[in-house]
């Protein structure tokens, strides 16, 4: 895994090679092994290593035989090995064993479809010289990021926006839309960022510069449209297992050992089981405990490092190491988060790196695919009870729900009613499964300050979502509608972003998840909803196939989320002042109201709430996780500090930028998947 940075220069002038330098050494965290610049013709491009597959002949940019093509590359191509057999017999030279150079000769082999024969996780950027395009890719379900801008007469790509930031011409401001999705869905819906002016490159979609022109193109999405052929249940299983087993064998392909978290779910444990049987030797695992019993899961850890016999290593996470690390979070996450759960995750990475590892196998994708989150049992019990709304008997099946929050547990179920309740115009929202999250979520934007609300008065979170739904969802199943919600949204701008790429990267270290091989993706997206959650039994196929391969308690257990302490971690339980340096003065009144985008009075009151020991519940801990990570990326990327560990003290009034809300005219569908339009020079620019 590794860190990349390029730009093109519209008027044929070459780059500058120390500008590359720099950028590419903002981003030195994600591959501190080596770095490369090249400058070719028009474009240059540069990359940070992390040295994982061919150690000594991997290094990059690289380039192919006679030097038209040039990559940087950040990822893994899992099946390079057949791939490059693939290639050989075509005719194709190969001069290292990397599958970086696979790349290379798959884009002579195939173009822009050449990504179609890698299973892996990438972003990359392939100059063209003989045709001057760039080519950039990014993997089906997001698991490494890729960013990009104009600037000037230049267009230029990033794995991490603060790279981009280095660029001279590359303003920074904060987008209010960008915020205002991050308080409504947990993250930004792609190609909108936090940032005026940047994109992202949604998962599953290639982009193309050429000529001045941007084109973007969907490669592949998540389909439900189809159920495979109809099989015994055990026969489900027996093919889950299978591509779950090749899945985990290709994620073991390495030069150097790999490890794997094991958090004691079944997900993380059943990950690490299939890596034990394919492996010699013993096998490293990390984990993280916590204090507080409603987020330690320690029992099950060592239940499952027993029954493994694994080499086991754990990070004891305290509040206040949650509160001290807070800031490397959003500085590495460069975008507001609700929760704290990122804040044990960069902790657990160092310790992952400090003991000798850069390689590690998770089980993220799980829930998503196979339907384990407790969203999906609530859709299910919200639906059940609905349709007779007066059933007291239905209404006690709410009381199932989210056993592992105890403060939701004791309240009467007259409270659970109102929390859970279903308007008749809620059943045919195209969004059902996910109206009490965003519902809740969307609260939070009555902190905002009222020129905050003003920049957002024409904006609709909602419809912006209903436009990017693929044309086949409302004839979806509604269990494969909330399915799909939470694969494009949760899993890869906060699960595998914020919680995963950019914690592990912090620290140089590489996550792999088997669950996300898009084989398994196609495989449980093809499942008739019964077989992923029977009655309330979530996962129901994953732990017929688990039967024997984990132990029969976490086989047996109920789904618990990783989750960290929240609002508490920001203050001292001995009372008094008890915050941190930065928390005292990124939340004080003074300090939110230079900066504008929250109520002063608002946020004072909740401070004081929080300080106190008064009892928060999940909005207000959201509220403060979130009003906290934004003032800090306020501070760290647009008061003009240059590092985690410095707070600037700039008075500047206020942060809000002029934002033109324009909407873009509709490209025609091209490809599998719309395209995206792209503003040059104040033009948008659409493909013919």
């Amino acid at each position: 895994m590794c860190g990349i940075v390029g730009m093109v220069h519209f008027d044929g002038s070459p780059p500058e090679r120390q500008l590359l330098h720099r950028m590419v050494g903002a981003i030195r965290h994600r591959g501190p092994d080596a770095a490369g610049v090249r400058v070719e013709g028009a474009a240059g491009l540069a990359h940070a290593r992390l040295s994982i597959i061919d150690l000594q002949g991997g290094s990059q940019p690289m380039s192919n035989e006679d030097g038209s093509l040039w990559v940087t590359f950040n990822g893994e191509i899992f099946n390079y090995l057949e791939l490059r057999e693939t290639l050989l017999a075509k005719g194709h030279r190969f001069a290292t064993r990397s599958d970086t150079e696979v790349i290379l000769h798959a884009y002579e082999e195939y173009g822009e479809d050449c990504v179609r024969q890698f299973n892996g996780q990438w972003a990359f950027g392939v100059w063209d010289s003989r045709r001057k395009i760039l080519f950039l890719s990014r993997d089906r379900l997001g698991v490494r990021p890729l960013y990009y801008t104009t600037a000037g007469d230049k267009f230029l790509f990033a794995s991490e926006v603060k790279a981009l930031l280095v660029h001279p011409e590359v303003a920074c401001g904060l987008d209010p839309v960008g915020l205002d999705q991050v308080f409504t869905f947990w993250s930004t819906l792609p190609p909108r960022t936090v940032f005026q002016g940047v994109s992202e490159l949604p998962p599953g979609h290639n982009l193309v510069v050429r000529d001045r022109e941007v084109r973007v193109t969907q490669y592949w999405q998540l389909s439900y449209a189809r159920c495979g052929p109809a099989m015994p249940e055990a026969d489900y299983a027996e093919r889950l297992l299978d591509l779950l087993t090749d899945a985990t064998r290709l994620r073991l392909r390495s030069d150097v050992p790999v490890g794997a978290y094991l958090s004691g779910g079944l997900d993380s444990t059943v990950t690490t089981a299939l890596a034990r049987r394919a492996t010699t030797g013993p096998l490293r695992t990390f984990s993280i405990t916590f204090d507080d019993a409603e987020f330690d899961e320690s029992y099950f850890q060592h239940l499952a490092v027993d029954f493994l016999q694994t080499e086991h290593e754990v990070i004891h996470c305290r509040l206040e190491d949650i509160g001290q690390v807070f800031p490397d979070v959003i500085w590495h996450a460069e975008r507001p988060v609700l929760r704290t759960a990122p804040a044990p995750m960069l902790l657990l990475a160092e310790l992952v790196r400090n003991e000798g590892f850069k390689v590690v196998l998770t089980g993220e994708g799980a829930d998503e695919m196979l339907g384990g989150y407790d969203l999906f049992k609530e859709a299910k019990v919200r639906r059940f009870w609905a349709a007779r709304p007066e059933s007291e008997f239905r209404a006690r099946v709410l009381e199932r729900l989210y056993p592992y929050l105890p403060n939701l547990q004791a309240q009467p179920l007259a409270y659970r009613k109102a929390f859970f309740h279903v308007r008749p115009e809620d059943l045919a929202s195209p969004w059902f499964s996910h109206l009490p999250r965003w519902e809740l979520t969307a609260r939070l934007k009555l902190f905002f300050s009222p020129a905050m609300r003003a920049e957002l008065a024409d904006h609709d979170a909602f419809a912006e979502c209903l436009a990017a739904l693929p044309a086949a969802y409302a004839r979806w199943h509604p269990f494969c509608q909330a399915q799909y919600l939470e694969s494009t949204t949760l899993l890869p701008g906060y699960i595998l972003s914020s919680q995963g790429d950019r914690m592990a990267m912090a620290h140089g270290v590489e996550g792999r998840y088997p669950f996300l091989d898009h084989r398994v993706a196609e495989f449980a997206a093809a499942l008739p909803p019964r077989m992923k959650m029977r009655g309330l039994d979530e996962k129901h196929l994953l732990k017929r196939a688990a039967a024997g391969l984990v132990p029969a308690a976490i086989r047996a257990r109920t789904k618990q989320p990783y989750r960290a302490p929240d609002a508490k971690c920001f203050f001292s339980p001995s009372g008094g002042s008890g915050m941190p340096a930065y928390v005292e003065e990124l939340l004080s009144p003074r300090r939110i109201r230079d900066d504008g985008v929250f109520q002063p009075e608002a946020v004072e009151r909740l401070v004081r709430k929080a300080r106190d020991g008064r009892s928060i519940g999940v909005k207000d801990n959201m509220a403060l996780v979130g009003i906290l990570s934004t003032q800090l990326l306020i501070d760290r990327f647009l008061r003009g500090s240059t590092s985690p560990d410095t707070a600037a003290t700039s008075d500047a009034s206020g942060v809000l930028p002029t934002l033109a809300r324009a909407v873009p005219p509709t490209c025609e569908e091209t490809g599998t998947g719309p395209a995206v339009p792209i503003a040059l020079d104040s033009t948008t620019v659409c493909p013919q």
